[in-house]
């Protein structure tokens, strides 16, 4: 009969013994030749922070399904089931609650996720700036910019750096302005120029430029004869607002309800133009930035009257994580600034 086997060394089970092992292993050591902590995670760890393991996380909570993430993955759910056990398993801690109506991040999944869409945008970058690198490019930049900056500012001022800086080239989405924040914050864009009277979080700012918000109104209105007006002034009269996300509208808005008086909005509108026909149609006031209404208002016989109101002084500026631009992004940066400054 054999004999039973003798275990001489620590029995371990469960995902913490390698803590366990590594605290019998240094107690006899000095504190100074301690130079792995204790609180490390297990080895092999971020071996199981795959791209491919991170970005089936995060289409879990987009998706908010397993078998939705299995559909945008192209595999069986039984398969997304795995891989997510095996990542808290590997993590030591729940990502994900199960609900009724679905799957929701629980703190820890939504620290997860937040660096995952960072990650994966990041490996993104990487490899659109390699395929440019390969067709001769010497790089790509990633930017978010709103409606009035990429209407105003921007088309001349990347034509001046594209005529000095051809090798670069630029990527650049159209976004609300706290879309732009959160997009840069999130690691989705390298810069981004939104209005100043958005929360930057903890991201740097810079003044790109100042533009002023006027009142726009066919020539026959009764205020067109104005050479300027307060808010306050306008507010017996229909209005045409930008969609709901525009930082122009939420300064409308808030400026009604602090004087206490109803917006009487008429219709939302994706754009300046849109504005601008829905004006020309007698359809109500607008208020959209003065260089705007230089570009495209005239041309529709409207009149435009500045708004005398501090709110309707705004700046816009320049968005971007601390320490964290390419050299391609920081020559972009310099050449925005020069340019406002110019």
């Amino acid at each position: 009969m054999t004999p039973p086997v003798r275990r001489t060394g620590p029995v371990v089970s469960g995902p913490s013994w390698p803590y366990r092992a590594r605290r019998r292993i240094t107690a006899g050591l000095r504190a100074e030749e301690r130079a792995i902590p204790d609180e490390l995670p297990a080895p092999g760890l971020l071996n199981r922070l795959d791209l491919k393991t991170l970005r089936l996380f995060a289409a879990i909570c987009e998706e908010g399904t397993l078998n939705g993430a299995a559909r945008r993955a192209a595999i069986a759910p039984s398969a997304v089931s795995k891989r997510l056990a095996e990542l808290e398993q590997a993590l030591g801690c729940i990502l994900l609650t199960r609900e009724p109506r679905g799957m929701r991040p629980t703190p820890a999944g939504e620290t997860l996720l937040h660096h995952t869409r960072r990650m994966l945008a990041s490996a993104e970058q990487i490899a659109l700036e390699l395929a440019e690198h390969a067709k001769g490019v010497r790089g790509i930049v990633r930017m978010l910019a709103n409606l009035s900056a990429i209407v105003q500012f921007l088309p001349e001022d990347l034509r001046a750096f594209q005529a000095r800086q051809g090798a670069i080239r630029i990527d650049l989405e159209e976004r609300p302005s706290g879309g732009v924040i959160r997009g840069v914050a999130e690691g989705a864009a390298e810069i981004g120029i939104c209005s100043g009277t958005v929360a930057a979080l903890d991201l740097r700012a810079t003044l790109y430029r100042r533009d002023r918000l006027v009142l726009v109104m066919r020539a026959e209105h009764p205020l067109a004869g104005r050479a300027s007006i307060a808010f306050a002034d306008a507010l017996g009269y229909d209005f045409i607002g930008l969609h709901a996300q525009s930082s122009i509208y939420d300064s409308v808005r808030a400026e009604a309800h602090r004087i206490g008086r109803p917006l009487r909005l008429r219709v939302h509108v994706p754009g300046f133009d849109a504005v601008c026909r829905m004006v020309q149609a007698d359809m109500g006031l607008g208020v959209i930035p003065r260089q705007v209404f230089g570009l495209i208002g005239g041309a529709m016989q409207l009149v435009a009257v500045p708004l005398t109101d501090p709110w309707a002084d705004r700046e816009l500026i320049i968005v971007t994580r601390p320490g964290t631009l390419s050299p391609a992004a920081g020559l972009l940066v310099a050449h925005l600034v020069h340019q406002a400054g110019a």
